[in-house]
């Protein structure tokens, strides 16, 4: 399934959303420029577990420390497959979510999710040597938000199925719940040393995503800040 749209108009002009995507383009753009020295720059900035979890930087050295990584690597992308993927999923479900949590709340949770995000995909494989990048930890967290805040809202997908194509309305939860439930079967059906997909970053920036709005949600309820 490609969504396409959501049926729920923004209240706010999602300029937060807007600038993630301009930057994850302008920053694809750039590596395209690097041409044989994008792998080194990957190194840099993509997130390496092994680094991480020993709190050493390995070549290409990145000179800063390596915790840095965990930030860099939400903005790098492999292919425009990859990007334009991840950007289509920010576009649709980012401005209904910048709309509820506000703007500058927005751009914390966004980092926020993609952090944890990263730091599951860590837990899971921490010897690898394997630069990880991409937005997509960060974009599942607000997949997660919008789960929780909008179920019933519908998604516009093209639905393909061998040879038939069609294009439908799904409610959003259909949608956002098949696809964390693939990634939960694919995470523990495939062994992270076999994919170049971070499925546990997905994991765990979607439910970082859906129980920091549930909590944010029930503070509310109760007259919090």
């Amino acid at each position: 399934m490609i969504p396409l749209r959501d049926n729920i108009p923004s209240k706010r002009f999602p300029f937060v959303t807007y600038f993630f995507i301009f930057i994850n383009v302008a920053l694809f753009i750039y590596e395209l420029t690097l041409g044989k020295f994008t792998n080194i720059f990957v190194g840099k900035y993509g997130c390496i577990p092994y680094e991480i979890t020993r709190a050493r930087d390995i070549e290409p050295f990145i000179g800063i420390p390596v915790y840095f990584t965990l930030l860099s690597s939400m903005f790098l992308h492999g292919s425009w497959l990859h990007l334009i993927g991840n950007m289509l999923f920010l576009f649709i479900f980012g401005d209904n979510v910048e709309d509820w949590w506000g703007h500058r709340r927005y751009l914390l949770m966004y980092i926020l999710f993609g952090l944890i995000a990263a730091v599951l995909q860590i837990l899971v494989s921490p010897n690898s040597r394997v630069p990880f990048i991409g937005a997509s930890g960060a974009i599942a967290g607000i997949m997660g938000s919008y789960f929780f805040l909008y179920p019933h809202a519908k998604v516009n997908v093209i639905l393909i199925f061998f040879f038939l194509v069609r294009i439908v309305w799904i409610p959003a939860f259909l949608f956002l719940g098949f696809w964390i439930l693939l990634q939960i079967l694919f995470g523990f059906l495939t062994p992270p040393s076999s994919s170049n997909i971070a499925f546990f970053a997905h994991i765990g920036g979607f439910f970082a995503g859906l129980f920091l709005t549930r909590w944010k949600v029930r503070k509310k309820l109760k007259g919090w800040k």
